[in-house]
């Protein structure tokens, strides 16, 4: 019985067996299938991350050229250091690792060696590391393999890019800057950062169970390929004469907020230089100028991170295209411009200003308070006559006004390629206006602009009538430099008849030669212009103006002009604000200098003939007396210095300009050459009493900006006061006039 039973239990067993098997077996084949069938896309991607890294390789971000071909900005090579974890089988061989790399980057230790610690082909340790250090970079690898018997595979060096900028401050705001990941953060390198940064690569490699890379056949690399290039509009001279005489106007003025500069070709749009000055060291964006943080250093603990970075963003902030201010007396260019032409005014038109105008109850005054009379249309102009641009606003009525307003461009943005562009502040969206916001307005008070909007409208008053389309880049290149694009220069449309526009022009020709504009003057060249001094905001009580901003817009040569400049000073602290005083000369300043840099032909009065300067011989080495006969022939004075019998030097030097009728100084003998003059303060002084100070001391006075005018007066040197300096040095004196003031 026993025995049966025994048997009876075993069949039963193995039957359990088999069943337990079966179920088991189905179950695994269930599992199986449900793998193969609904797990296998999920599967074969693990497999695949498990057998193949997968690195990036950069792309080469575009260079920006300036419209000269001259580099502002681009991108070398630099190297990112890698670690593959993996390749370190010991901490012994971590920790080695881990010390030598931290030597040479200048990185903590123990954060390199937590980082080696993981299962990885690919840990970033640091980026951009230069040359120099890369070349560090292999030789410790090579050490690794030779002294420590350890895989130099687990570092590796990936080409990278760093990008520089060889102009340093240079247009800072337009060309703008790159983050770490080279991405454009703001200007142009954010505008085109689409077409600069181009497509990166991949490189793909197979590795086998134990993780060892496989053969070469196992591996794809697909190349990056590089951003295009642009070549820009601006010129890095005329740039930098725009930034030099910003801030030397915003030292004068003690200007509190920054300067703006624009300077246009009338007929294509093309921006030839941009400026908002202060600028910032593209190289190195994020420090601030020192007097900013001793600011910020004055402020509670938990204010100055917030302090810094609107610091900050102000310094990046492009002026010239994100901000607003009341165009002031220079847009009264168009509200004479609309007004002719509707016929509503011609050279007759008669208007009387008594120093005041009052509109609905309100007494809105002139500059000149105590009034410019009756005078012809010609003269409210040069006159910058507020009671008659009123008159002439109630002529014209909201409705042309706001016609014209838009066809100069006004309300709209101008769609310059650049980010962050304002719009345009106006009394209400459709144009509608009280009478008094019309007459304020046809002053240019109490509305904004854009100074790139103001450029571009200027633009139409000197080309004969046409709204151009401002632009800052001119072509696109490939990465082999071959030009991909051209940015047109065509018109937009017609804002005025050309007739409208050549008689405007004239009046601001004349404007520029004896009215309110006359500092920005350039002699030798038919320049047109305006001056514009705007009242930046009222106080709390409305009761009077806090802050004032002075700026001057004009063209050359009047007729068939070339290029418009804008000048613009936000809040003149100094003892003048009016446009006339503080951006009329800085005007004149650049414009000297760029007429001449674009070959614009001069055309002198008889008068600026006869005061051109000359250029000096070569008198070294003659005798004293032969010195004296040659330099009296060419029209100047002579001083002997010494009591040699030959010329050993001469003051000014051989070819240099000096006026007519100057003095040479020449050294006889060593002691001679030893002689020094006291530079005076010329400053406040008139033409006469400045020859006069400088003759006293033996010096050269070179007299520019406005000296058609009874009433001008010196306001810099070229030479600070007090300076010793040979006898017979040039010193360079501008002048401003102290008539009109607007």
């Amino acid at each position: 019985m026993a025995k049966g039973t025994n048997q009876t239990f075993r069949k039963r067993s193995a039957i359990l067996l088999v069943i337990i098997l079966a179920l088991g077996f189905g179950t695994a084949m269930f599992r199986l299938g449900y793998l193969q069938i609904f797990m296998a896309d999920e599967l074969q991607q693990k497999a695949t991350a498990q057998q193949l890294t997968d690195t990036t390789l950069s792309a080469k971000r575009g260079t920006i050229y300036d419209r000269n071909r001259e580099i502002l900005a681009e991108s070398a090579t630099v190297w990112r250091v890698v670690l593959a974890p993996v390749y370190l089988e010991t901490d012994e061989e971590r920790r080695i690792v881990s010390r030598g790399l931290s030597e040479i980057l200048d990185i903590d230790e123990e954060t390199i060696f937590e980082k080696s610690k993981q299962s990885s082909y690919y840990v970033e340790i640091k980026r951009q590391i230069e040359s120099d250090t890369r070349q560090e970079i292999l030789d410790f690898c090579e050490k690794l393999s030779d002294e420590y018997d350890i895989n130099s595979n687990s570092i590796y060096l990936l080409d990278n890019y760093k990008r520089y900028y060889y102009k340093n401050a240079l247009a800072s705001s337009v060309i703008g800057f790159t983050g770490s990941d080279d991405q454009g953060l703001s200007g142009i390198e954010y505008q085109y950062d689409e077409l600069l940064t181009g497509t990166p690569g991949r490189l793909v490699t197979a590795t086998n169970s134990i993780g060892t890379e496989m053969p070469f056949k196992y591996s794809q690399n697909i190349d990056a390929v590089d951003g295009s290039s642009l070549v820009l509009t601006i010129d890095s001279n005329i740039q930098a004469i725009v930034e030099k005489y910003l801030q030397e106007g915003i030292e004068d003025h003690e200007v509190a907020n920054r300067a703006v500069s624009i300077v246009m070709n009338v007929n294509t749009g093309e921006v030839l230089a941009m400026a908002s000055v202060g600028g910032f060291d593209l190289n190195d964006p994020y420090t601030l100028d020192d007097s900013i943080l001793a600011e910020i250093a004055k402020l509670p603990e938990d204010k100055r991170l917030e302090a810094e970075s609107a610091a900050l963003q102000k310094t990046w902030r492009n002026k010239a295209v994100s901000d607003t201010y009341y165009p002031g007396s220079v847009f009264k260019m168009f509200t004479a411009a609309m007004a002719l032409e509707e016929d509503l005014v011609s050279e007759e038109s008669s208007f009387y200003c008594p120093g005041h105008y009052t509109v609905t109850g309100e007494v809105i005054h002139c500059h000149l308070r105590s009034g410019h009379g009756t005078q012809n249309f010609r003269d409210c102009i040069k006159n910058s006559c507020n009671p008659a641009f009123m008159q002439i606003g109630e002529l014209l009525g909201a409705e042309k006004f706001w016609k014209y307003y838009q066809a100069f461009g006004f309300s709209e943005r101008t769609g310059i390629d650049l980010p962050g562009e304002a719009e345009d502040i106006f009394f209400s969206e459709d144009g509608s206006m009280l009478p008094v916001n019309l007459a304020t307005a046809s002053f240019g008070q109490n509305f904004a602009v854009t100074p790139i909007q103001m450029a571009t409208a200027v633009c139409a008053i000197a080309n004969g009538g046409y709204i151009v389309q401002p632009h800052v880049v001119s072509q696109v290149l490939d990465s082999e430099g071959n030009v991909q694009s051209i940015v047109s220069n065509d018109a937009k449309r017609q804002a005025i008849s050309s007739e409208t526009a050549a008689h405007i022009a004239d009046i601001l020709e004349e404007n520029a030669v004896s009215g309110s504009g006359s500092n920005g003057y350039v002699a030798g060249y038919r320049v047109a212009g305006k001056t514009g001094t705007t009242e930046k905001k009222i106080d709390e009580n409305g009761d009077g103006i806090d802050d004032y901003i002075a700026s001057f817009c004009g063209f050359a040569p009047a007729e068939n002009a070339e290029v418009v400049c804008l000048v613009f000073f936000d809040t003149p602290t100094g003892a003048a604000y009016y446009g006339s005083q503080v951006a009329a000369p800085v005007f004149a300043k650049i414009m000297s200098e760029v007429l001449p840099y674009l070959e614009v032909a001069t055309e002198y009065t008889d008068e600026e003939i006869e005061s051109l300067d000359k250029t000096t011989g070569n008198y070294v080495g003659m005798t004293t007396d032969e010195a004296i006969g040659a330099i009296e022939e060419d029209g100047f004075t002579v001083t002997v210095m010494g009591y040699g019998e030959k010329v050993l030097a001469q003051v000014p030097h051989a070819s240099m300009p000096i006026p007519q009728g100057g003095n040479v100084v020449v050294y006889t003998d060593e002691d001679s050459a030893q002689i020094q003059s006291t530079v005076p303060d010329f400053k406040g002084y008139s033409i006469n009493d400045v020859n006069y100070l400088a003759s006293l001391e033996n010096l050269n006075v070179s007299i520019t900006g406005a000296t058609n005018s009874a009433m001008c007066y010196a306001t810099s040197q070229s030479v600070a006061p007090g300076t010793l300096v040979s006898p017979g040095t040039v010193i360079k004196v501008t002048f401003t006039s102290g008539g009109i003031s607007d």
